[in-house]
């Protein structure tokens, strides 16, 4: 344990969610974090109060804020601050399952259906998932919480826009948004996953107290990036398609 310590001292900030954990002691883990808790509370509160007026289902939203919950409070946070698979699936929970929720259950606004949101909301996700998953920038995210904050929320946000975008427009060109959208994050995971170097420093000790070498660690997070985003956008993408023919044999009868 002496070599988990290690890196955490010097230059080395101990991060948001703390010190590396033990696994006997992972499931005490919890954050805590008081100002993040009332935040949910208020949002949640917040959408569930708008989706009622709106006469949205309350469901999809309450899951969509539970499982964000699940990935910023639960011992989840302090499991990806010793292994970069962890930090990936943390990610995974907020864009794959949380956001597509919450966007499901958002009211409906105009601004959200036009092509310049779908690929506003398109680029800007691509971006925020590619350069937080750089070596630097995601280092960075270990030494300070303003960092760590702005890549969740830039993350989160840019992946919300994009989902609350395509299950709203069923266009050629939110069939294309879709699948450049997969395709890019099956390609960041591809390029992660098969690199036969390890990048991410802050994991080069710490996953070795959970059995994971660091590159090992970082390939199983390479796939847990790249198969499910690749799943999930390309189911979407077959559902604009579909009713995207539908409307074109409607238009034809």
């Amino acid at each position: 344990m002496g070599g988990t310590e290690e890196i955490w001292t010097g230059n080395w900030a101990l991060p948001y969610c703390g010190a590396p954990p033990l696994p006997a002691t992972i499931w005490g883990r919890f954050n805590p974090d008081p100002v993040l808790i009332v935040a949910l509370v208020i949002l949640a509160g917040t959408h569930l109060y708008l989706a009622r007026r709106s006469s949205i289902g309350l469901w999809p939203a309450a899951a969509g804020w539970a499982a964000t919950a699940v990935a910023l409070l639960s011992p989840l946070c302090a499991l990806s601050v010793s292994l970069f698979s962890a930090r990936v699936a943390q990610h995974m929970l907020l864009l794959l399952v949380a956001m597509p929720l919450v966007a499901g259950a958002l009211p409906r606004w105009r601004t959200i259906e036009t092509p310049a949101a779908l690929w506003s909301a398109a680029v800007a996700f691509l971006i925020a998932l590619w350069f937080w998953h750089m070596p630097g920038p995601y280092e960075a995210t270990f030494r300070s919480t303003p960092l760590y904050w702005t890549m969740h929320l830039t993350l989160a946000g840019s992946g919300l826009a994009l989902w609350a975008a395509l299950l709203r427009q069923h266009s050629p060109q939110a069939l294309a948004a879709g699948l450049i959208s997969s395709v890019q994050m099956g390609l960041l995971g591809a390029v992660i996953g098969l690199s036969s170097w390890p990048m991410y420093r802050p994991h080069y000790v710490t996953s070795q107290t959970w059995g994971f070498t660091p590159l090992g660690d970082q390939q199983l997070g390479g796939v847990l990036m790249w198969v499910p985003g690749c799943l999930l956008f390309l189911g979407l993408t077959v559902r604009s398609l579909g009713l995207l023919w539908r409307s074109v044999e409607e238009a034809t009868v």
